[in-house]
């Protein structure tokens, strides 16, 4: 394996061992504060030199509903990060931003369109 590769592999390991720790973190503050109880971790990912992760996040009332509990998330970010720093043994931990994935919406939306079509007889 290259250099290159392998440095891209470990990336995304590191990507996916984030999104799962704090996956399982959040949960956890679900338990606690049930106005977060709509929201669903989807996405990490970690900037290159690693200093930062952006989470992201879906939640059934879209944009508006997570700009609205967006405050409350981010009260989080201290604990969150705390918990991280003791469960991913390494010498720094990156900081948290949290953003909307909208990537779900624009895949419902193509489901929908591909279910019109084959109700109409297209497909």
């Amino acid at each position: 394996m290259t250099k290159p590769r392998l440095s891209r592999i470990k990336h995304a390991q590191k990507e996916s061992l984030l999104l799962h720790t704090i996956a399982s973190l959040f949960m956890q503050i679900i338990q606690d504060e049930p106005v977060l109880a709509g929201f669903t971790v989807t996405r990490a990912e970690l900037s290159p030199n690693k200093s930062s992760c952006r989470i992201f996040f879906h939640c059934q009332g879209g944009l508006e509903e997570f700009e609205k509990k967006r405050k409350t998330l981010v009260l989080y970010k201290p604990s969150l990060r705390q918990g991280l720093s003791k469960s991913i043994h390494g010498r720094y931990t990156p900081e948290l931003r949290f953003a909307y994935d909208a990537q779900l919406d624009k895949q419902r939306r193509i489901d929908d369109l591909i279910d019109k079509q084959k109700d109409e007889g297209r497909l």
